[in-house]
């Protein structure tokens, strides 16, 4: 804060036009810091979003794939434990937040963010996502709830996410696949527990794929009944660009501290 301080004092003659009326001094920087409200610098966050996305905007993408392809997942943001004490969680003794983020597939640019604290289930934030009709959300097995995936289904939103295995289910029809590609089975299913048929009553797309080079199998479930069974395969795999963006923040950017 000192920093801070020091630099905008050092530049009098242009405080005014950032804003400033008057003398800029720890303790009134503190008292405006403590009830700012943070909403202001989201929609400043926005807005830098929406800029950057821009410059993506004629990057060319796979004609197979859908136009807007967003994959959601979150990361703990590990704290200094003598500096962020607030920030305990689990019985590890250490601190952390975690950052939830919508990752656009053109261009491996965040579209949302959500910053909760650590033990926050990350699947309650489909509760919050933006739903955009007519977008492909891609997701790891983590946010397999079907409560809040027929959210995704009535807004008119497509989903892949990785199955797990105590869901059941019977088929209802299956399709031929060409299994020198890696896929074993493509095939129409129905949630079959009493739980899961109430809370989501509609067909979904059950894809067997085995990848070939880790020698490891996947099963993936999806609302969208029009790409072919490969395309929706490759749609996870490009989800690992996320992963790399938590890596490049936590490689690249140091979080020293917070302000508000």
């Amino acid at each position: 804060m000192r920093d801070i301080v020091a630099c905008l004092n050092a530049r009098p003659s242009l405080q005014y036009h950032l804003g400033f009326r008057g003398h800029v001094t720890r303790t009134n920087f503190a008292y405006a810091n403590e009830r700012r409200d943070w909403r202001v610098f989201a929609a400043v966050a926005e807005v830098l979003i929406r800029r950057a996305s821009q410059l993506y905007r004629d990057e060319k993408s796979d004609p197979d794939f859908p136009l807007v392809v967003l994959a959601l997942d979150a990361s703990l943001i590990h704290l200094s434990v003598k500096l962020f004490p607030w920030a305990y969680w689990g019985q590890s003794r250490a601190t952390a937040v975690k950052l939830h983020t919508l990752i656009s597939l053109k261009g491996s640019l965040p579209v949302w963010a959500a910053i909760t604290e650590a033990a926050f289930p990350e699947v309650k934030m489909l509760d919050q996502i933006p739903v955009e009709p007519g977008a492909f959300y891609v997701m790891d097995r983590g946010y397999l709830d079907f409560t809040r995936l027929i959210r995704l289904h009535q807004a008119g939103a497509s989903f892949v996410v990785r199955n797990k295995c105590n869901v059941n289910f019977y088929v209802v029809e299956s399709r031929a696949v060409d299994k020198s590609q890696g896929l074993r089975c493509d095939q129409t299913i129905r949630l079959k527990s009493t739980w899961s048929k109430k809370h989501y009553a509609v067909a979904l797309r059950r894809i067997r794929f085995r990848d070939q080079e880790q020698n490891r199998p996947f099963v993936f479930l999806t609302n969208n009944f029009d790409l072919p069974a490969l395309v929706i395969c490759q749609l996870y795999q490009r989800r690992w660009q996320v992963e790399l963006f938590f890596k490049w923040i936590k490689q690249h950017l140091r979080l020293r501290r917070f302000w508000g």
